[in-house]
Parts: structure tokens; C-alpha cells; sequence
């Protein structure tokens, strides 16, 4: 009878590992892409699908009245003659979404030069653990505790996560000097439930929007 030859132990250790160098490449590329690695992706409109809750653009922005970790309470109102974006964000249990704020606020200049004043980032999550957060983070802008969801229902932010209504999603609102809604993208709801958007996306997105060009 002919002896059935197997691979030899060492052989069976040396494709395994090489099977698993090429899936964390794979995946080292994926999220390259996904983080601003494709110049030819990331600077274009509508690469990110979103919708567009209501309140919606050119409707009056609801009041905004909310401790904020910078100290004090931001009030919207108070930014009258002002552009605001804000961003509703899942909060403490997403990293994504703390990524994303951070990569906001390395290119802040890229927003200024759209007309945008002020940024904000509201969430669910109480005050002092939010402040804990930011400075572990190491980041500047705002970040409002809407802890019974007041504000976040009044602009339905709730409504476009993965987590259910009880946390806000991955929205982001800019508010025009007069109190009214200039453009919206709710890119956290189903079936992509996408928590990081590239900032070269999201200011093509913006651009346009303002512009007329996808709201």
C-alpha cells in the first residue's frame, strides 16, 4: 500500500502564519482607506451614505441650552452671526467617534475656510466623564452632556444610531448666523450604522451641501 504523505507540522505552522500576515495587511489597508489612506476616495461628495433627518435645512434650529466641558453652559442662541456645526455622537462607548472629533479638530482650519465659526459635539453621557474623556483625548472643542436627551430628541439625533434611541447617532447639523438649518447628514443609521467619516468626505459633503449640491 502507498504511504499517504500530509504536510509536516512545520510546513502546516509556516502557511498559517503567512495566512494570517496577509489578513492583517487586508485589514491594515482597509482601515487606511476608511481613515483618508485613498487620495482618490476621500475627497469626493457622497462617498458616505447619509440621510437627512428633520429638523432639516432650512428649517429654525431648535434651542441648545447645555453644560458644556469647557466650563459654563453653550447656548445657542448666544451664536447668533455665527456658523456652527454641530455634531451629534454616540459618546463614551464609541472610540470612532472620539477619532473623529479629533481629526475635526487637527483640520479646524479646513472648516474655517467653509465658513464655519464654532463646533460642538453633544452626547449622552454625564458631564464629569465627558471631561475625563477630553482631556485623556486631548481635545479642545465643546463637548455638551445631553444626558436626558432634550436636545438630542428635539433634533433626532437619537433616531440614527446602532444603539437604539437612547443614544444619539453620527449626525452633523450646521446652523447658519440667522438660527437656521444650512445643511444636515445623519450617516449613523441603518444598514451602514457609520460612525467615522473621513474629514476630507465630510467637508466635501458640507462644501456641496452649502452649495446646494446634496442636502
Amino acid at each position: 500500500m502507498r504511504k499517504r504523505h500530509g504536510l509536516r507540522p512545520g510546513v502546516i505552522a509556516v502557511v498559517i502564519a503567512a495566512v494570517a500576515i496577509v489578513a492583517l495587511a487586508a485589514i491594515f489597508f482597509h482601515n487606511a482607506a476608511g481613515r483618508g489612506g485613498s487620495s482618490t476616495t476621500t475627497n469626493q461628495a457622497g462617498q458616505y451614505a447619509f440621510q437627512v433627518g428633520k429638523p432639516g435645512p432650512g428649517e429654525q434650529a431648535p434651542s441648545i441650552v447645555l453644560p458644556s466641558t469647557t466650563g459654563g453652559t453653550f447656548d445657542l442662541a448666544s451664536m447668533r452671526g455665527k456658523t456652527v456645526l454641530l455634531y451629534f455622537q454616540e459618546g463614551l462607548t464609541c472610540q470612532p467617534c472620539w477619532d473623529q472629533l479629533k481629526d475635526i479638530q487637527s483640520h479646524s482650519s479646513d472648516f474655517h475656510a467653509l465658513g464655519i465659526d464654532t463646533i460642538v459635539s453633544i452626547t449622552t453621557d454625564p458631564l464629569d466623564a465627558l471631561k475625563q474623556k477630553v482631556a485623556d483625548e486631548g481635545l479642545s472643542i465643546p463637548v455638551l452632556s445631553d444626558q436626558v436627551l432634550v436636545f438630542s430628541r428635539a433634533y433626532a439625533a437619537n433616531d440614527y444610531g446602532m444603539m437604539g434611541t437612547g443614544r444619539d447617532g453620527h449626525s452633523f447639523i450646521v446652523v447658519g448666523p440667522e438660527g437656521r438649518i444650512r445643511w444636515r447628514a445623519d450617516y449613523g443609521g441603518a444598514p451602514n450604522y457609520t460612525m467615522y467619516v473621513p474629514v476630507p468626505n465630510l467637508l466635501a459633503d458640507i462644501r456641496a451641501g452649502l452649495k446646494g449640491g446634496s442636502s
